[in-house]
């Protein structure tokens, strides 16, 4: 996995909590989705789904693999565009290339970040490169899609690359777990992210036997999700394996465990992906990659989409296809 890692032993330490921190207790375990998107490859989707329609103010989870691609078999999502919200992809493994209507762009490999805020209206290509697609190769990486509340939704598109080598590096006070935070705060180290909505994102490789009680800002939701690996969510030890979420009630802190025993595929860490924002509490209207808070701008969203008010492609990219073959607008 060659997201970035380093020494835990030389890195600042998250504070060691007092006993007295209220804890936040498993209000459930979601399994995920499979489905698929852009031209045809798979993802796994914690939410929304059945168990777990919403997370405020979180949209969409996707974990993308991870996945070792023949050659030819390397799938992305052509041009397609979005509006009133944020799509962040992480890239732990393999490579994908990013181009935007606003000139924004590049590759994002190995532990780095593309941030995109949607706001108004933008047009995007997500692609993995060429020698993955000849060549094939491993591929792992996870999409959420951030929503932002209405009186943001019409602020001017932004991009921002997030280089592996930007995220703030923590360790847990025993040196077990190695945190890599991407955007928000922990424990009063700050993440590279700018972000328009309150939240928390970070990468967690948590030792063979290791726990480590994240603290927790109280105004936030709470979620973990289990990339690789298999461990426990909260102090009561709720089992949390691959490719499931864990869903966390009120409190200060919460409390992770990675089990003794992993399966040997990965790090042979537990490798989590934690986050957690402030609710938004608004209505949502959502259609395909449109989040706003009204059908009536739904349907304004797809007449400025159709009249090429939210972007132009470049003419260098036009080859490629786009969205609008697409009845669902992925």
């Amino acid at each position: 996995m060659p997201a970035v890692t380093a020494d835990t032993l030389s890195l600042p330490r998250l504070a060691q909590l007092p006993e007295s921190t209220s804890r936040r207790p498993v209000v459930r375990v979601v399994r995920t989705v499979r489905t698929f998107e852009g031209e045809g490859f798979p993802v796994r989707r914690p939410f929304p789904s059945p168990d777990l329609p919403l997370a405020d103010p979180f949209l969409l989870l996707d974990h993308l693999g991870a996945v070792e691609y023949a050659p030819g078999e390397a799938k992305g999502a052509p041009w397609h565009p979005h509006r009133g919200f944020e799509t962040v992809t992480y890239i732990i493994d393999g490579a994908f290339e990013h181009r935007d209507t606003t000139g924004g762009g590049g590759l994002i490999t190995d532990g780095a970040t593309q941030w995109m805020t949607a706001g108004a209206g933008i047009l995007h290509d997500e692609m993995p490169p060429e020698q993955l697609v000849m060549k094939g190769g491993l591929f792992h990486g996870i999409q959420l899609w951030v929503n932002l509340p209405a009186s943001l939704k019409w602020t001017p598109p932004r991009y921002q690359p997030i280089e592996a080598g930007d995220v703030a590096l923590l360790s847990s006070p025993d040196g077990g777990t190695l945190v890599r935070i991407i955007a928000g705060e922990l424990d009063g180290h700050k993440g590279p992210g700018q972000t328009w909505t309150p939240i928390t994102l970070a990468h967690l490789s948590v030792s063979p036997g290791a726990q480590v009680d994240l603290p927790w800002d109280p105004s936030f939701n709470a979620l973990a999700y289990s990339l690789a690996g298999n461990g426990f969510a909260g102090s009561e030890l709720r089992p949390l394996p691959e490719g499931q979420m864990a869903v966390f009630g009120d409190g200060g802190a919460f409390r992770v465990t990675a089990d003794r025993v992993q399966d040997g595929r990965g790090t042979g860490n537990w490798e989590v992906l934690v986050l957690g924002g402030r609710p938004i509490n608004e209505p949502v209207a959502r259609y395909g990659p449109f989040v706003m808070n009204t059908r009536q701008e739904i349907l304004q969203a797809l007449e400025d989409y159709q009249a090429g008010r939210l972007g132009t492609i470049p003419p260098q990219f036009m080859p490629h296809r786009t969205s609008a073959d697409d009845p669902e607008l992925s």
